[in-house]
């Protein structure tokens, strides 16, 4: 019989009646239990057990075991997960003693002797456990890649498998777009350059995707290695299949492979710090416009120290298959610059300069400018829909290296003041230069609108050309054909050019 009392009601009413039916009599007994078991819908003999041994004189289990790891030990497992961006305890646990020395020396932590050798202690599955309740989750992106020119012949295939590089200088590169929910428009782009063989990683942010700004962004990247580049991997997208950028690797003896079409795991090493670094990091937004590409150069140049210096990862050495079961054997969690100065390829000078580098910074300073950065640019993202007004932006917020270090970065650069880095946006472009450069055998349809084409495109230099053609539909009904947009295409890809040379 099911009792419409809750549990905890029916061990009240346990406690209450037991002392009473332990006491009386027996004819008293039946009376009580006949009303216990109504009240309850207990079977008889259970509820005869139950009203002769009360709560307090039955057996307890084992008792729990006893805290290991004091609230001490927990903060700073804590404060040190925290400094490396939440790793996971495998990357984490080799890079511990490391992270706890740098923390200690900016005096962000203050352990004694006991809780130090108990934190660097602990296994990877007990520090699962202590964190167990601050995990979360992320969400996923939008692929924007499209089929690059007709030089895949001339350009070789570099399979997942081909890459056995262990000397400094072989670079993966990917895209990464930051178009939010709707891949449709002009919006931003972060180029990711992996090296293979220490995982040192750069991310820099593009206005639009196009062969001109990927050539300009290769070449800055060049000077942001610590080491030269021997060669580039990339997927098929036209902005890297192209002359120019061919044409520029073998200038620069530079080797330019790239992967099969539809085989993300040819870019295994670039994917995953698209994803580990990149989203993590910067998000899922729309972000449009120069006002959030500087912005986002801001961040990335924070990044930069952040990932090569504090963010451990692990490669892998080997797969043991044992039928169904594969083994996985992973080295120990490295970080890039630890695996560089390893390699011993670097002159004594550089190695010297990056030491001092890393044991300048501090990583809780760092990391909280990087978090102030990664608001500043969260608050640059824009809403797909057109019935949002648009917000005035905000001012750039610049990183500071002597705000995280003990003296400046070498290499890096001082930091400028903004409003000295803006460019004017429309500048006045000399008549007598010629923008358009290519030979036509036919009337121009665009004839008298590249000038307007020309002032629009400075102050959004995201617009696409589709966005640019119906724009010119609006203001010439009747004039402009589907199939002339590509001759507004071939147009704005020189006057883009022609803007980059001019900045």
């Amino acid at each position: 019989m099911k009792s419409p009392l809750s549990y905890q009601a029916r061990r009240e009413l346990v406690e209450r009646m037991a002392p009473q039916y332990q006491a009386t009599s027996r004819t008293q007994k039946m009376l009580l239990l006949d009303t216990f078991v109504a009240l309850t819908g207990y079977v008889r003999k259970y509820a005869v057990w139950l009203l002769n041994h009360p709560v307090e004189s039955r057996p307890k289990g084992p008792p729990a075991r006893p805290v290991h790891y004091g609230s001490e030990v927990q903060q700073a497992l804590y404060q040190a997960w925290r400094a490396a961006n939440q790793i996971c305890t495998k990357r984490l646990m080799p890079f511990l003693p490391t992270l706890v020395e740098t923390l200690e020396r900016h005096v962000h932590l203050h352990l004694s002797e006991k809780c130090r050798n108990q934190l660097l202690s602990m296994s990877a599955a007990t520090v699962d456990r202590l964190l167990r309740s601050q995990r979360q989750h992320g969400l996923r992106g939008i692929s924007t890649t499209q089929a690059g020119t007709l030089l895949k012949h001339q350009i070789p295939i570099r399979t997942f498998q081909g890459w056995n590089e262990t000397l400094p200088g072989f670079l993966e590169a990917d895209l990464v777009a930051h178009c939010g929910r709707e891949a449709e428009g002009g919006y931003l782009y972060t180029l990711t350059l992996t090296d293979i063989a220490t995982g040192w990683t750069e991310c820099l942010p593009l206005l639009y995707r196009s062969r001109e700004p990927v050539l300009a962004v290769l070449q800055r990247a060049r000077t942001l290695f610590p080491f030269p580049i021997l060669g580039i991997d990339t997927d098929n997208g036209g902005e890297f299949l192209n002359e120019e950028v061919v044409a520029y690797c073998e200038q620069e003896q530079i080797t330019f492979t790239r992967g099969r079409p539809y085989q993300k795991r040819d870019q295994c090493f670039v994917e995953q710090k698209n994803g580990a670094i990149v989203r993590q990091v910067v998000g899922y937004d729309r972000l449009v416009g120069e006002h959030a590409s500087r912005q986002l150069t801001e961040l990335y140049r924070a990044l930069r120290l952040y990932v090569n210096c504090f963010q451990p990862s692990m490669k892998l050495l080997s797969k043991q298959r044992d039928g169904k079961k594969v083994r996985y054997v992973y080295d120990s969690a490295k970080t890039p610059l630890q695996r560089l100065l390893q390699s011993g390829v670097l002159p004594e000078q550089k190695q010297q300069e990056l030491t001092e580098v890393s044991q300048s910074l501090d990583p809780i300073r760092l990391f909280q400018q990087l978090e102030q950065l990664q608001q500043a640019v969260f608050r640059c993202a824009v809403n797909c829909s057109p019935f949002v007004p648009s917000i005035s932006p905000a001012p750039i917020r610049v990183f500071s290296v002597e705000r995280c270090t003990a003296g400046n970065v070498p290499g890096e650069g001082s930091v400028l003041d903004p409003a000295a880095e803006l460019h004017t946006l429309h500048r006045e472009q000399e008549q007598s230069k010629r923008v358009l450069g290519w030979r036509r055998t036919r009337k121009d349809p665009f004839e008298g609108e590249w000038e307007q084409v020309l002032s629009w495109l400075p102050a959004n230099p995201e617009r696409s050309s589709g966005d640019i053609f119906r724009e010119l539909q609006r203001r010439s009904p009747g004039r402009y054909q589907l199939l002339q947009i590509r001759t507004l295409q071939r147009g704005m890809r020189d006057i883009r050019a022609h803007l980059l040379e001019t900045r």
